[in-house]
């Protein structure tokens, strides 16, 4: 049920609230904030929003960056994490304008809604069902250091194999091998519930938790199936949870693809289905994996598009220290049931007609989820409306382990992008899915690319330690 100003007036009242705190996002998926006193809250907080520099966020330039925050009263939620009893509100970025405001058509939360409107345009379904999987590291320690003398980074972890003499008790994990490791070796099993409770008393449904792969503090948080602009909230909230529950535990958690050297990466693999009429468009007991043709056409477009729309999902220099063989992590264009190998998976365990659906496995949560979420919706409803075969196109299904074939068929297989890059550079040249309607704006696209290719610059202008261990001598 849709909450109201006063609502949100007696809430304040009800609870104590003496600050309210808006949190708005930026073009990275980031939180940023700004409070006022619970005090000065009114309907019209509401209705005239709070004024902000748009530059600032990376969405306007200097000349153009006045814009006002119009809080959304259902997002409210007394934040746990505030010590002085606060009321958080997330809500819309919109141009002031003369005689109203417009929605400013930059706004992650705007492009969604817009990506969602444009689906149920088409007629082929009016509403998309996401479910995002959490990985995450936390560690005890990390650290590091980049200036002209040193460059230099370091984390532990001490359940970790490398403490196996230091630890001194033997709770030591092996290498690769933490998966759904059961105490004392799991040694956050409290952290990481905490999260989940605390997730649940915000609305947000939870499947699971569980220790993944990586044996230096690597886990997983799977929520429930949900609407795609609410999953898109409720990522940044899932985020700021884990993120600020470690740290109440002496921990720090990252969604950093790739952080340690032998181990696997984080990744943030996001499953699908859509609905019409409250019915699965995706379901059909006679096609490949009793997926329809429509749902094969939508993978299609996401397999013709993926290069592209790796640097939306994927857009950090280390996502792509995680897209190697050998890890469990996608580096084939293709799609399989079960097969972890490839770009698409298709759960065998999903088999009533109302959850059968497919994952993406290559995104990462470096991603802005609203870009991220918006763009694979827009790249899928391509491959339905221009159907995209994803078998006729020779991109499977793999029902082999991509990873073992001979090294001659390997050659015959299409590769993700190997760079963020190179993600860019098909960005640039393949985005017209994401124009349609107007729902991603060209100039939007311009600027990611180029600040994506500055960071770029940045990083690749670094020396890093195992450049100094392959050339120093030379």
């Amino acid at each position: 049920m849709a909450k109201t100003v006063k609502d949100i007036i007696d809430l304040i009242k009800n609870q104590g609230i003496k600050m309210v705190d808006f949190k708005m996002v930026d073009v990275n998926g980031q939180f940023r904030h700004v409070t006022i006193p619970a005090a000065e809250f009114s309907e019209d907080t509401i209705k005239k929003g709070i004024g902000f520099d748009a530059s600032n966020y990376g969405y306007a330039v200097v000349e153009k960056s006045d814009m006002v925050f119009i809080p959304d009263p259902d997002t409210a939620f007394v934040d746990p994490f505030s010590e002085i009893p606060t009321l958080s509100i997330g809500g819309d970025a919109m141009i002031i304008d003369s005689p109203e405001n417009r929605p400013l058509p930059h706004y992650p939360r705007n492009i969604v809604r817009a990506a969602e409107k444009f689906m149920r345009e088409t007629g082929v379904a009016d509403t998309m069902l996401i479910l995002p999987e959490f990985e995450f590291y936390l560690f005890d320690e990390v650290g590091w250091e980049v200036r002209s003398g040193v460059v230099s980074s370091y984390v532990d972890a001490k359940q970790s194999y490398w403490n196996s003499s230091a630890e001194g008790k033997g709770v030591i994990v092996p290498k690769q091998k933490a998966y759904h490791i059961a105490k004392p070796y799991d040694v956050t099993y409290e952290c990481r519930s905490e999260m989940c409770l605390r997730m649940e008393e915000m609305g947000i449904k939870i499947k699971y938790h569980h220790p993944e792969v990586a044996a230096s503090g690597q886990f997983e948080i799977e929520p429930m199936l949900g609407k795609m602009s609410e999953m898109a909230d409720n990522t940044m909230i899932i985020k700021y949870i884990i993120k600020n529950i470690a740290a109440k535990y002496g921990l720090s958690a990252t969604f950093m693809p790739k952080p340690v050297l032998g181990e696997a990466g984080s990744g943030m693999h996001v499953h699908m289905l859509l609905l019409k009429d409250g019915k699965p468009v995706f379901a059909d007991n006679k096609g490949y994996a009793g997926l329809s043709r429509t749902a094969h056409y939508f993978m299609g477009g996401l397999l013709k598009h993926i290069a592209s729309l790796a640097a939306i999902t994927n857009p950090s220099t280390n996502s792509f220290k995680r897209l190697v063989p050998g890890y469990e992590a996608p580096v084939t264009v293709g799609y399989a049931m079960s097969n972890r190998s490839a770009v698409i998976r298709i759960p065998a365990y999903a088999k009533a007609p109302e959850e059968r659906r497919f994952e993406l496995r290559n995104p990462d949560a470096t991603c802005n989820p609203y870009f991220c979420y918006a763009a694979i919706l827009m790249a899928g409803l391509d491959g339905v409306k221009n159907k995209i075969d994803p078998h006729e196109n020779g991109w499977g299904p793999y029902d082999v382990n991509l990873y073992h074939l001979p090294e001659e068929e390997k050659k015959k297989l299409k590769a993700l992008p190997t760079s963020l890059e190179a993600a860019l550079a098909a960005l640039e040249s393949d985005h017209d899915y994401l124009t349609a309607g107007g729902v991603f704006p060209e100039a939007l696209i311009k600027d990611f690319i180029a600040t994506k290719r500055a960071e770029c610059l940045e990083i690749n202008s670094v020396p890093t330690p195992v450049e100094f261990e392959k050339y120093y001598n030379k």
